[in-house]
């Protein structure tokens, strides 16, 4: 099995809705390429920076401080420990064995919820390191989640470009497929929705009319026309007038396209 074949099944491998042949080829795959391997990985990572997100307690910086002085300060205390007679301290200070019992607690408590935030710490340092460097690890997630077959994952998917500046031409060329030939309708308009962030690019401005002449849903149609209105988008005149023209197109679309039409400088 190829490795690029690999990497684009990878998003499925992981949500398990790719068929039994599929996964046992997946398995065995990863099994013997340590790159896959770390790409699987490196998506799970991802994937749960994405979804499972939650904001961290953290303590104050002031907080830690005092913790450390007095985890020190027990550290000498227990050097300079003054040594009774057995019967005699029991008889004189019973609360002692009570008091270090109550304070190796305290510390190994303290230590426990320190080291957990620490722990956290350093998986949000990986995760951070992981959005702001993996660009690619980010790209291959976002497209194999648009090839998902479940619609909610391919809606999912088209939210990543969110986190993308400068998206390259694979990524837009994506979403424009996404736009013009999803079988699902809220897909559609959600790509419609995520290029609007892009509309000075030329590509992004073609699959706009091309999607306007083969749409059928009048939501989807209305969104489009908005968006190629706004930008002034001369070259959209010419598919909104063939859809006054067209017999299937609702009453209130028309009564839409009429009314935006002559604002077209």
């Amino acid at each position: 099995m190829e490795t690029r074949h690999v990497v684009d099944l990878l998003s499925d491998y992981l949500d398990k809705t790719l068929n039994e042949s599929q996964m046992q080829e997946v398995t065995k795959h990863l099994q013997e390429c340590s790159s896959c391997t770390e790409e699987l990985a490196q998506l799970k990572i991802l994937f749960k920076a994405f979804e499972e997100a939650e904001p961290v307690t953290v303590p104050s910086e002031k907080l830690r401080t005092r913790f450390l002085e007095q985890l020190e300060e027990e550290k000498l205390g227990e050097e300079d420990v003054i040594t009774f007679h057995a019967k005699s301290a029991e008889r004189r200070f019973p609360w002692a064995t009570m008091f270090k019992v109550a304070a190796s607690v305290a510390i190994i408590i303290g230590a426990f919820q320190f080291g957990k935030y620490q722990q956290q710490e350093t998986a949000n340092v990986t995760i951070a390191a992981l959005e702001s460097e993996g660009l690619e690890a980010k790209q291959t997630a976002m497209l194999s989640l648009m090839e998902n077959q479940s619609a909610s994952k391919r809606i999912k998917g088209v939210g990543y470009i969110d986190g993308f500046a400068n998206p390259d031409e694979s990524i837009v060329q994506a979403l424009a497929d996404r736009m013009q030939n999803d079988e699902n309708a809220n897909v559609r308009m959600t790509a419609v929705e995520a290029l609007d962030k892009f509309t000075n690019s030329e590509r992004v401005k073609e699959a706009y009319i091309a999607a306007l002449k083969t749409e059928k849903d009048s939501g989807i149609q209305i969104a489009i026309i908005a968006i190629l209105v706004r930008i002034q988008e001369k070259k959209a005149v010419a598919p909104m007038k063939k859809l006054l023209e067209r017999e299937d197109t609702q009453p209130f679309v028309k009564e839409q396209i009429e009314s935006l039409l002559p604002t077209f400088i």
